[in-house]
């Protein structure tokens, strides 16, 4: 299978619902092998990772809204606001599809935003179209019309 991917792609995905993380590494690997991926199961522990981890930046940052400790909204408010983090793309993967958070996120500088699909095959989807559509836009963010990837 051809890659996805340019070599050396690196992702975080931040999600507290350790199935979502499973099925969200293993649709990645079927998509795409090389990926190098880190997770963090709630965002003060992405914010840690960012923290000690950066440089090099992960090419992209998959946040999930509802988590302990430091819910998406806090994460990406932090991640817009610093210097080091706020180039780094921030996709939203939530079950939270509501039209207020798809607002509130994209005005706070979100790049993208999937709801969770209710299958693997959609996952799979999604995720090729979020990198499709991140590859081609050449990190140029989208207008709100198009912010919200779909399967």
């Amino acid at each position: 299978m051809k890659a996805l991917l340019p070599q050396n792609y690196s992702i975080f995905l931040a999600d507290d619902d350790a199935d979502d993380r499973l099925l969200f590494e293993e649709a990645l690997h079927e998509l795409n092998t090389d990926v190098n991926i880190k997770t963090a199961n709630n965002g003060e522990q992405l914010m840690q990772i960012l923290d000690k981890e950066v440089p090099p930046t992960p090419n992209i940052i998959f946040l999930d809204l509802n988590m302990p400790l430091k819910n998406g909204f806090e994460c990406l408010t932090e991640i817009k606001k610093d210097k080091k983090f706020k180039n780094i793309p921030v996709v939203i993967f939530s079950t939270s599809c509501q039209k207020e958070a798809m607002d509130k996120v994209y005005q706070n500088g979100a790049d993208y935003y999937i709801c969770k699909p209710d299958s693997f095959q959609k996952l799979k989807q999604l995720i090729k179209n979020v990198f499709e559509a991140s590859l081609n836009a050449l990190n140029t963010r989208p207008n709100r019309d198009n912010f919200n990837i779909v399967a």
